[in-house]
């Protein structure tokens, strides 16, 4: 199984230069490891979190941020089963980040105290999907 749990040079990259200057969703799905694995001599490296309690962490020192820059989660959800696509991939965490814009997205990955903090999401998650969504109207059908 390919683990996905940092965007590669080429992602990022693509990221960047899409339009900046309007708000972003960013659609997250999350798998979380049995045992979390912190780098050797991080002080919980010897502490057997679960990626569930390490990705708590992350959300504690990197909530503030987030929220700081005018980011919110505007939905959050269980989930159930997947419909359509590869029946194996099941996510512990699905939600939806809303950023102001993209520079606040950006401005959040390189403050010094997210670097910092993001240790406890690259210990927690076995794999997961980041897929930006910029917002359009909604209502009545699927057209």
């Amino acid at each position: 199984m390919t683990r996905y749990i940092d965007p590669d040079r080429a992602q990022f990259e693509a990221f960047k230069n899409l339009d900046r200057d309007h708000p972003i969703e960013m659609l997250n799905l999350v798998r979380f490891k049995d045992t979390a694995t912190y780098p050797e001599g991080h002080s919980l490296a010897d502490q057997k979190l679960s990626g569930a309690e390490a990705y708590a962490n992350y959300g504690a020192e990197s909530g503030p941020i987030f929220a700081n820059l005018g980011g919110k989660i505007t939905w959050r959800g269980g989930f159930e089963t997947t419909l359509i696509g590869p029946g194996d991939e099941v996510w512990d965490q699905v939600f939806v980040a809303r950023y102001p814009d993209a520079h606040a997205f950006l401005a959040m990955v390189s403050d010094p105290n997210y670097q910092k903090a993001v240790v406890h999401r690259q210990a927690a998650v076995e794999t997961s999907r980041l897929i930006r969504c910029g917002a359009t109207e909604t209502g009545g059908t699927f057209g």
